[in-house]
């Protein structure tokens, strides 16, 4: 399951321009997420992927599976254990 910037991010790549048969590198995959984040928004791009949902169902399932894989390997998460932990206050005695 895609956490929250995953699934934005997949939104605004499946919203933009870019095709999974030009095989993208990887900055213009971020151009291309910014872009379309800067011209729809987060809900625009949504709104855009449920239309093609509902419209085209047979095209975006494929879409999608490439927009999330394309995400993930351009915008790598952290690995386990790696998060940001509240740092220790030292009690003074």
């Amino acid at each position: 399951m895609p956490n929250s910037f995953e699934a934005v991010r997949a939104e605004a790549l499946f919203a933009s321009t870019l095709q999974c048969s030009q095989r993208p590198a990887a900055d213009e995959v971020r151009r291309a997420v910014a872009t379309s984040l800067r011209k729809l928004g987060i809900r625009g791009c949504a709104a855009q992927v449920a239309g093609e949902f509902g419209d085209h169902p047979d095209t975006a399932v494929p879409r999608m599976r490439w927009a999330l894989e394309t995400v993930r390997s351009v915008y790598p998460g952290r690995p386990a254990g790696t998060g940001t932990a509240r740092p220790r206050l030292a009690l003074a005695s």
